[in-house]
Order: structure tokens, then sequence, then C-alpha cells
């Protein structure tokens, strides 16, 4: 989800590091396609970067976890870090092996750092991670403070460190740059579903601090980012434009000067069975970090009403007996598969209005989930009771089967259909 800045907190702890850490100030958060190193890895070299992305293997799902990952390799030797992934947010931070508040991983799988990991506060990245009027860096030298919020999920705190990340190129380079992520110590935890049990996050936003800008800013890759993530689970996530299709792409522009300074676009009005609603002009965030799709509490009242208007007289009956989504509907009898229910349902587009016949199409697959009890639930939530305001968010729901590009280079975000369920070749 897009990350704001954490309020300053009244109290800070004094923690200390096994390992001689400096003193830290306070919060922790609630098949990798990677090389190992054996030997330390090599500084980059700009031959690395014209036509070369970095293909990670994604799992999970929307329903029932809830969550979509990868695993990246971190250190020298490497170790492997489930993470979050989220278009939503900037910094990666891994959990850290430090006292710990909210932290979902054992010891043993938690990033160790070290002394010499640590980002002096002079450092250009430590600026970004911190909160407006922080008074965490009282001096260059000291350790830099990282504080993020998640709009719909929480927050995490911990300090910036620097590690090698090791990655295979698309052009059969293997690099292992140093990179800034966040080793989280405090966390926090709110939301729709239960927290993920993963060690981190990953940012896939475009802010300064993130993965796919340090790798830029070192000419590896081009500063772009996608994801394809399957309706029955997995996918794939890659950095740079390798994997760009040249043709059949929708585009739509990242809005600029943007109040949310992650990938917004729009405005787009609401079509269902290609129809006009009274849903329109909407500003819509990207975010993979999100699993359900949130409106605005006056535009979602009037997506239910008409989905519930549309379904009267269909063999389907609203319940409340099932806990999974606030709107869901029963059949007959448990229904096996969403194939037993989407024909009674109509698709909804989102319709890009700057962008000419530029249209999220979205079928029933893709705003519905089948839950354990056997009924079709709507995956598209309230946000202004999420905390959300008048945020919409485009989650996973709305994103699966689809390959969504972020080009920060060209300033615009992209989709086509795909099939997510195998990585694509080199």
């Amino acid at each position: 989800m897009p990350a704001m800045d954490v309020k300053n907190r009244g109290i800070a702890m004094a923690l200390l590091f096994i390992l001689g850490l400096s003193s830290i100030l306070p919060l922790c958060f609630s098949d990798a396609n990677q090389p190992s190193l054996t030997k330390k890895p090599q500084p980059p070299t700009s031959n690395n970067r014209i036509g070369s992305s970095v293909v990670l293997r994604v799992q999970g799902n929307v329903y029932p976890l809830g969550y979509y990952s990868v695993s990246l390799n971190i250190g020298n030797p490497p170790k492997a870090y489930d993470l979050d992934i989220d278009s939503g947010s900037d910094l990666t931070w891994v959990q850290c092996d430090a006292p710990c508040k909210g932290c979902t991983k054992p010891k043993n799988q938690q990033y160790k750092p070290n002394k010499k990991n640590l980002v002096p506060c002079g450092d250009q990245l430590c600026a970004g991670v911190q909160s407006p009027g922080s008074h965490h860096c009282q001096s260059p030298n000291d350790q830099c403070d990282y504080e993020v919020e998640y709009a719909d999920h929480g927050s995490s705190l911990g300090v910036l460190v620097r590690d090698y990340i090791p990655l295979r190129l698309t052009n059969g380079s293997v690099l292992g740059p140093l990179v800034a992520f966040g080793c989280g110590y405090d966390q926090a935890y709110s939301g729709p579903t239960s927290p993920p049990s993963t060690a981190g996050v990953l940012g896939l936003g475009n802010g300064k601090s993130s993965l796919l800008s340090q790798l830029t800013s070192r000419g590896l890759i081009r500063n772009v980012v996608g994801h394809c993530l399957s309706g029955r689970g997995g996918g794939f996530l890659f950095f740079g434009d390798h994997l760009v299709p040249s043709s059949g792409v929708s585009w739509t522009p990242i809005l600029p000067g943007s109040s949310v300074k992650h990938y917004v676009s729009g405005p787009a009005d609401l079509l269902f069975n290609a129809k006009p609603t009274s849903v329109k002009g909407l500003q819509v965030i990207f975010d993979s970090g999100s699993s359900y799709t949130y409106f605005n509490s006056q535009d979602y009242r009037a997506i239910v009403n008409t989905i519930v208007d549309d379904l009267k007289g269909k063999q389907l009956s609203r319940t409340t007996a099932d806990p999974s989504l606030p709107v869901c509907w029963k059949g007959a009898k448990p229904f096996k598969s969403l194939g037993d229910v989407a024909n009674l349902f109509k698709p909804l587009t989102l319709s890009f209005t700057r962008t000419k016949n530029v249209q999220l199409q979205l079928p029933p697959s893709s705003y519905l989930i089948l839950t354990k009890y056997g009924n079709a639930c709507l995956g598209i939530l309230n946000g202004s009771e999420a905390g959300l305001g008048n945020l919409n968010i485009i989650g996973d729901t709305f994103l699966q089967d689809k390959m969504v590009i972020y080009d920060n280079e060209k300033k615009q975000i992209g989709w086509i259909s795909a099939n997510c369920d195998r990585l694509p070749e080199s």
C-alpha cells in the first residue's frame, strides 16, 4: 500500500544489537531465480544495462493467503528472504535480528547486520526515509533510522543498512550491487486480513530509496518495473524493460504532482457491462501491495448497488454468514469454482478518459473471490472504512492475469493480458 510518514512516537526505546551496533531508536513490523555468490561481487559496469532485466519468481495469491511475494537473496554469502511485493511503497526492508516487535519470522530467518552495514545520517538516501520534522539525526555520522507507514496495514521502523544483493540479468550477467534497505525492528499491523508471514517488503515505487531507483542510478537497468500475478497463484516480477511487449500494451500516463507520489493515474470512469455508471473521474493508485481493490465510500456504495440490482431475480442470495469479506453471495449449494457463478455477473471496465480508448477490462473473475465456504464475495472494499479517506486503490484483484508495467522513464503505466503461470523466456 502507499507509504506515508509515521507520526513521531512519544517515547523512544534504546536497543542494542548483539553484534556491537550502536544504540538504535525504535519501530518493528508486523524459488528465487537468483545466483549465489562464492566470492565478493564485482561492481556493475555500463555494459550490463541495455536490453537486460532481472526476473524473479512470484509466489502467493489473493485468497486465502492475501499477498504475493518473492524470495530475494541478500548478503555475502547470500541468504534468501521472502518479501511482500508492493508497488505502493519505496523502501525495501527485512526483519532485523534485534529486539523486535511484531516480527513474523524466527531469529534465524532475520537479517543480521553489523556495524559497517549502517547507513549514516549524512547519506543522501537518509532524508527520504524519515518523517518530516524528525529529530533522529543529530549528527551526519549518526545511524539513519527509517520510518514508514502503510495506508491500509500498519507501519515499520528500523535502521537503514547497505549490503550486497546478487542478481542475475537476462543477458547472463551476474551482479552484486551494494544496495540500501531497511532493517526493521518495530512492526505494527492493522488491516482486513492477517499480517503477511513474510520477512519484509520489497518496495517497487519510484522514490530514490527504492531498489529500482538504486539499480537504475548505477546504470544496470532502465527505470521500469513490472509484475504478472496469476489468478491461480504465483507469477513473476521483473526490473528493466527487456520483457515489455513491443505492441498490444494499453498505456495511461502517471499523473504528475499528485498528492500520493507513487503510481497514480486517471481520471477514469467505471463502466458496468460496457455502460456508464455514476462512478466518474477517479484518480487511482496501482498497488500490488494491496490484496483487494478499494474505492471511496460514495463510489463503493454505487458499485455495490449496481451489482446487487443487476442480480435481482437470479439464483443467488446475499449471505452474512461468510466472514471472509463484507459482501458475499451464496447459491443453492456451495460453488466449487468461480466458473460456477461468474456467468451471473457482468464485467466492469475502468475507462481512462485522458487517453482515448484505453480501458482496463475486468471480467467477474477479476473482482470476485471464491471463499472456502463456497460463496462468491466481492473483492472490492470500502476504502473510507479502511482509513484511506478518498483514495482509490487498484489492488491485486484487478491486476491478476495481466502483465502490469510501471515505466518511470516514459511516465506511464501499462497492462496487457498475459499467461502469468510460467516465467518468460529471456
